[in-house]
């Protein structure tokens, strides 16, 4: 499913039109990423929570040239599945 396909379904599910709908995804999907952009944690029960990790700073080696290459320290948003999402979808 791609972002124009989940728009169709809630606004079908919620009975709103599509370009409300778009608006208020947009919307939710702006609002997590300013709170992950400033290090807040996001829990949306019953689904999961958002949240960012520093991976540390590491050495990796060029395939090709086998020459090691250092890679900077990094900040990577996670997601985090929660109980009841991963027990619908074992289902």
């Amino acid at each position: 499913m791609n972002k124009t396909e989940l728009i169709s379904a809630v606004a079908e599910s919620a009975g709103m039109t599509k370009k409300d709908t778009e608006r208020v995804i947009n919307a939710a999907i702006d609002a997590i990423t300013h709170s992950l952009i400033s290090g807040e944690k996001v829990q949306i029960s019953g689904f999961g929570s958002f949240e960012t990790k520093t991976r540390e700073a590491r050495v990796g080696r060029n395939p090709h040239t086998k020459e090691a290459i250092e890679i900077p320290a990094t900040r990577v948003p996670m997601f985090k599945a929660s109980k009841a999402l991963k027990d619908n979808v074992a289902k």
